[in-house]
């Protein structure tokens, strides 16, 4: 008799959460990535690590049923992007706005988060043009000045006196153009030659010609990456140049993350990049990180920088629910966004009182291991700031 009131006290009780939960209206995050074209493959890191999440940390926070509502850009498409964040927040009345791949469509996504006073956390744009136009906004993935001055620092450090820059012709490429040229001449280094490409079938051909009449010890590199093309085409028309035969260096920042390492092949072997990820970093937690997302994904997906800002984003947003007992006013939450700290397989990271990240970035080198290709951390920089070269 006894034992049977137990169980149905606990069973009212069970019953009495869920409809608890039930009263509550979900937590609603509008997602807007590219999950189809070119850069497909970076939204499929995004999928697979916020269902990681989910699956580790549970659908409710707070008291509130999480609820994904994905809605797809295609690639860089401000239009597109403006279009479907409206849709969001008008029609589907999400809680927040995240996701958020180019820095066009951020500066979309950032005006309706603006209007609509609601909170929108980048996973991914690396451009400082964002956070200034997105005052309910945070940044969880990284900046291009972020990397590049660390990697100007190494360079001008190592041996490497001369460089060439090109870059691709947008907001992150003007980024990195300007903080890798200002830090490596603050150094002692000499910028012999500068370029910018177009994001659409650039003839890397005439442009490496000039590179190669410039003999430069290096030639720095930003070009987007997260599985499109261009990395892979500069690198097979840099080999067809001779520049690589002739010892010139590539340095750069995310073009050999894991989405592209494995296209890249072995041309890529010993190539430097500065990044804030690496699969291959040594911490207990990104290994397991790394062993459950590729468990997850049934091994047809590596992880890259594009998957752990995703997961970073959604235990962010789990926290500042939490601390508001399932809410996200806009208000509170840029006040709590300041100074927050997060555990993640890339390393502590903290989000600042510009609503920026500070992170620490790695100085990788290509290498085969175990098999595969994989960036190879062999210096860190700790607590840079985003803002860094700005």
């Amino acid at each position: 008799m006894i034992k049977s009131f137990a169980i149905a006290v606990v069973s009212a009780g069970v019953l009495l959460q869920s409809a608890a939960i039930a009263e509550q209206a979900p937590l609603r995050i509008g997602l807007v990535y590219c999950f189809s074209g070119p850069f497909a493959l970076a939204g499929a890191q995004v999928d697979a690590a916020i269902n990681l999440f989910m699956k580790r940390h549970g659908d409710v926070v707070a008291g509130r049923k999480v609820e994904i509502v994905r809605r797809d850009t295609t690639g860089p498409a401000p239009d597109v992007a403006r279009r479907l964040a409206g849709e969001l927040v008008t029609r589907e009345k999400v809680d927040i706005l995240t996701g958020i791949d180019f820095t066009p469509n951020a500066m979309a996504i950032a005006a309706v988060s603006t209007e609509a006073k609601i909170p929108v956390f980048s996973m991914n744009a690396g451009s400082s043009a964002f956070l200034p136009k997105a005052p309910y906004g945070a940044r969880f993935s990284f900046s291009v000045p972020q990397q590049a001055v660390p990697l100007a620092s190494w360079a001008a450090s190592s041996g490497i006196k001369s460089v060439y820059s090109l870059v691709a012709d947008y907001s992150p490429g003007l980024d990195g153009e300007k903080a890798f040229q200002t830090e490596f001449k603050r150094a002692g280094g000499q910028i012999v030659g500068s370029v910018r490409v177009p994001l659409n079938n650039p003839d890397f051909g005439s442009y490496l010609q000039r590179i190669k009449e410039a003999k430069p010890d290096a030639v720095f590199v930003f070009l987007p990456s997260g599985g499109g093309d261009l990395p892979v085409l500069f690198l097979k028309a840099f080999n067809e140049a001779g520049l690589s035969a002739s010892g010139v260096k590539i340095i750069g920042t995310g073009e050999t993350d894991e989405v592209s390492i494995d296209a890249l092949g072995d041309a890529a072997l010993g190539m430097v990049t500065a990044s804030h990820y690496s699969a291959a970093h040594e911490s207990e937690l990104n290994k397991a990180f790394v062993r459950d997302f590729e468990a997850s994904t049934g091994g047809k997906q590596r992880v890259s920088f594009a998957a752990v800002a995703a997961y970073d984003t959604m235990a962010a947003i789990y926290k500042l629910a939490e601390a508001q007992n399932g809410r996200l006013d806009p208000e509170k939450t840029v006040e709590l966004l300041k100074g927050l700290k997060l555990d993640s397989p890339r390393g502590p990271i903290e989000i600042d009182g510009s609503r920026d990240i500070v992170q620490t970035i790695y100085i990788r080198r290509v290498e085969r291991r175990n098999g595969r290709l994989e960036n190879i951390e062999f210096s860190s920089v700790p607590n840079v700031p985003a803002t860094e070269a700005r």
